[in-house]
């Protein structure tokens, strides 16, 4: 799959993630992990932009074990966001199943 096609959706899926309950990296990356086959070198740079992009806010939570942990909380932009890119999706993947022959 093209690296690129694959990163745009993997946004989607950390702004939904992150939209449902505010978490650090570490659990994004898990989240995630457990379906789609990512690490962190793929997450770290897709939460630098959403946040420099004002889609997310960044805190800090002190952590049981370590040094304390940045939490991320979607904004109103990202919630608008997530909107549009959730409604390009199902535009797009209805388009290639319609193409594919699917449902």
């Amino acid at each position: 799959m093209n690296s690129q096609f694959k990163r745009g959706i993997i946004e989607l899926c950390v702004l939904k993630i992150i939209s449902e309950k505010e978490q650090s990296s570490f659990e994004v990356i898990e989240s995630l992990g457990t379906k789609i086959d990512v690490n962190e070198n793929t997450i770290y740079p897709i939460l630098r932009r959403l946040t420099k992009n004002n889609y997310f806010e960044t805190y800090t939570k002190s952590s049981p074990i370590g040094a304390p942990r940045k939490y991320y909380k979607i904004t109103s932009l990202g919630l608008k966001k997530l909107k549009e890119f959730e409604k390009e999706w199902k535009h797009f993947l209805n388009n290639v199943l319609t193409i594919l022959g699917g449902d």
